[in-house]
């Protein structure tokens, strides 16, 4: 995040720092592009400058940080293994670049395909499902989508950019991470046509039974014994309430199948991000529950099943 200081550095002393951060960046197993990242969201190089390299300026810099404050950060980065989304203050996702704290699950590339297959959906849905995001014929209503477990409020906020005539209902568990989803909607401009609630899942949504055109979710799918074996970076650093699926990862994802129906109107859209290996399990949970169909597996753009959607019939 560029502070409003400005702190000169020559250009010699820049490139060696940048030299050095490469080489624990290697032995540390970190993303060298990480290191340019940072240099952009902390202290305010901008990208044009580092395309050209450093070493063909000849300048001194202007950075938004000290060269000692931009060492401290990213030393916490290595040793601590904190992610560098969370020194910056900021993600890419979509087109935006979100506000994120430890508050929140980081927003990942892949999560960014959920909204094209709700487009997708929305757009394969029979013309008198009314899933367009226009009002409805009948009641002259907007359509209504809710993002369960919304984080730092990606989800919602890419919703509302897809349809954007309908109203967006956004719910967390978490009222740290509702107040950075609200920041992050003001902050873009779309603070108007999404409803954040903090509280479990549809229990905030009691008035709209029935209502849903589309439920969309990322939510915790980890198990409980597994979480350990993640990377430092998401185990000691990302929140746990946001990972952890329960004893087979499903806890949440069933809830999630039992429950939508009671919200969701004829032909709404039920869609979830997943972890792989869980698609045979999740497609078992709708079909055994009876109130889905054209239910559809999607993978991620590494090919892995990541998505579940499905129809409420």
């Amino acid at each position: 995040m560029v502070s409003s200081s400005s702190y000169v550095v020559s250009r010699q002393d820049l490139w060696h720092w940048r030299q050095q951060a490469q080489i624990q960046a290697k032995a540390a197993d970190i993303p060298i592009a990480e290191i340019d990242w940072l240099l952009q969201e902390v202290a305010g190089v901008d990208r044009l400058t580092l395309r050209l390299g450093l070493s063909a300026i000849d300048r001194p810099l202007m950075l938004a940080c000290s060269l000692d404050d931009l060492e401290a950060q990213w030393q916490r980065r290595v040793q601590q293994r904190i992610p560098v989304q969370y020194l910056a203050g900021s993600a890419p996702w979509r087109q935006y670049s979100l506000s994120v704290t430890p508050a929140v699950l980081i927003p990942r590339p892949e999560t960014e395909l959920i909204i094209d297959l709700a487009i997708a959906a929305v757009q394969a849905a029979p013309l008198d499902a009314h899933l367009d995001g226009h009002l409805d014929a009948h009641n002259l209503q907007p359509e209504q989508w809710a993002d369960l477990g919304t984080g730092s409020g990606a989800i919602a906020i890419g919703l509302a950019d897809a349809f954007p005539q309908a109203q967006i209902h956004a719910v967390d568990r978490s009222e740290a991470a509702v107040q950075v989803a609200v920041h992050n909607a003001k902050q873009i401009g779309l603070a108007d046509r999404i409803q954040f609630y903090a509280g479990f899942w549809f229990e905030p949504l009691q008035h709209l039974k029935g209502e849903l055109s589309g439920m969309v979710s990322n939510p915790p799918y980890i198990p409980t014994a597994t979480l350990a074996e993640l990377q430092p970076e998401v185990v000691n650093h990302e929140p746990r309430l946001a990972l952890d699926g329960g004893r087979d990862g499903l806890g949440c994802i069933r809830y999630l199948v039992d429950q939508a129906p009671d919200f969701l109107r004829s032909g709404g859209i039920w869609l979830i991000e997943m972890m792989a290996g869980q698609s045979a399990a999740v497609t078992a949970l709708l079909e055994a529950q009876g109130s889905y169909h054209n239910i559809q597996v999607h993978p991620d753009l590494a090919g892995i099943n990541r998505f579940v959607l499905a129809y409420r019939r």
